[in-house]
């Protein structure tokens, strides 16, 4: 919370009650108790921030729920219900959407969720599949479906590996049927490599070493 009207209260609740609470905690390392902010007695503003610098994007959730990409959430009104759900080990590994479980919101009213950068929303259709870097996925509905693939332009699994190393491109999402994707203009990742990769480096420590 960045600021609030005086006339909000500011409570500490489990959303969902105590298992679900607990499963998020050790699941998608969330916080177990939730800050909520109620108008008890008067209507009011409070405002929000997401804890790395990038946009933020509200979402009506829809009849199939939205799921959301590890670390990206960031608040939802009262009538909607946050919950750790199981995706396969193949996702698990290589798809950077959160581990083996990753959080879906369900129910009636608003989400918002956060992201690396500026935010954009993207139809995807039976027509227009899409084809989405792991690093910039931040939710997606539920109704839409996707797999794990190398998209390289070449054919059979040895072209794609070589074209892969070729190309810099590694594993990514496709996407189809009919939804929102809502995708970040950086990574995350990308970002914490290239710090990483101009750290000062300590050559006589590496000399004793």
């Amino acid at each position: 919370m960045v600021m609030m009207d005086a006339g909000l209260i500011l409570k500490g609740k489990t959303r969902g009650g105590f298992f679900k609470s607990l499963a998020r905690k050790f699941l998608n390392d969330e916080t177990f108790f939730q800050q909520w902010i109620a108008a008890e007695d008067q209507a009011g503003t409070a405002y929000l921030a997401p804890s790395l610098p990038g946009g933020v994007k509200v979402l009506d959730v829809k009849d199939d729920g939205v799921m959301i990409a590890d670390g990206c959430f960031l608040a939802a009104t009262a009538g909607i219900d946050i919950s750790a759900k199981a995706q396969g080990l193949g996702r698990a590994i290589l798809s950077d959407s959160g581990g083996f479980f990753i959080m879906k919101a369900e129910g009636a009213g608003t989400l918002a969720v956060s992201g690396f950068g500026s935010l954009e929303e993207v139809e995807v259709t039976p027509d227009r599949p899409l084809l989405i870097d792991n690093g910039h996925l931040v939710a997606w509905d539920a109704s839409l479906d996707y797999e794990i693939t190398l998209q390289t332009g070449r054919s059979g699994l040895a072209g794609r590996l070589i074209g892969s190393q070729l190309t810099g491109e590694g594993f990514v999402l496709k996407f189809s049927g009919s939804g929102r994707v809502i995708l970040s203009s950086r990574s995350q990742g990308s970002f914490l490599d290239w710090i990483f990769s101009r750290r000062p480096i300590d050559r006589e420590k590496e000399k004793t070493e």
